[in-house]
């Protein structure tokens, strides 16, 4: 009978005790001022061990693909250069502002693709790191992280020449099409003034079936 009240006495005081130290405001949330090294190991520990959980059962597509590791590089230096950095990059005005401090991937060279690709799309909590699967398909991030494999020693002068030939490619597909964009309004525009010379209607636009997961290209 005692111990059944202790412990619920116990139990009383430790949600009381909770709710006074959210209450009090006790925990400092300011990105500038650290944890202590206890929190600090805690939180890194559940956080690593939560990510390689979660990402055990991920499938590794192969990741030699120069198309894809040349499409990553375009997504990194638009999405993640400014908080994890380019080789050989300084701090960025945002990247010294984060708690914690975003790794500086070019020099990370242990990183497992599945454990990159869990946390690119789905991000990490209490940190800057978003989920860019809200945004972006898996085969997009899968092209992220082929290029994080090549990043680790990669010289800022290899890192130029990659972005900047992905950009040239990026910008060549837009052209050509934009192109055929036009050429296909020319053959609409034609087809209608056929169609009005003819007194017929033109035929209701189909629609195509899904051709499956919408998550991949």
């Amino acid at each position: 009978m005692y111990l059944i009240r202790d412990i619920l006495l116990i139990f009383i005081l430790a949600v009381a005790g909770f709710a006074a130290f959210v209450y009090f405001g006790a925990f400092n949330v300011a990105a500038d001022v650290p944890h202590s090294p206890a929190v600090y190991k805690l939180l890194d520990a559940t956080r690593q061990r939560s990510i390689e959980v979660h990402a055990a059962d991920i499938s590794v597509p192969p990741l030699d693909d120069p198309k894809m590791i040349a499409e990553g590089a375009e997504h990194y230096d638009a999405m993640c250069a400014g908080c994890h950095l380019k080789p050989g990059g300084k701090d960025t005005e945002i990247r010294r502002g984060l708690y914690p401090q975003p790794p500086k991937l070019a020099e990370v060279r242990d990183l497992q693709p599945a454990e990159a690709f869990w946390v690119v799309k789905h991000g990490i909590k209490l940190t800057a790191m978003p989920a860019w699967g809200t945004t972006h398909d898996n085969q997009a991030i899968w092209n992220i992280v082929a290029f994080l494999q090549k990043l680790p020693g990669m010289t800022p002068e290899d890192y130029a020449k990659l972005t900047a030939a992905a950009d040239h490619d990026h910008e060549h597909a837009d052209h050509e099409h934009g192109a055929h964009d036009h050429a296909h309004e020319d053959h609409e525009h034609g087809d209608a003034d056929h169609s009005e010379h003819s007194g017929d209607q033109p035929a209701p636009e189909q629609e195509h079936p899904s051709s499956g997961d919408p998550g991949h290209h």
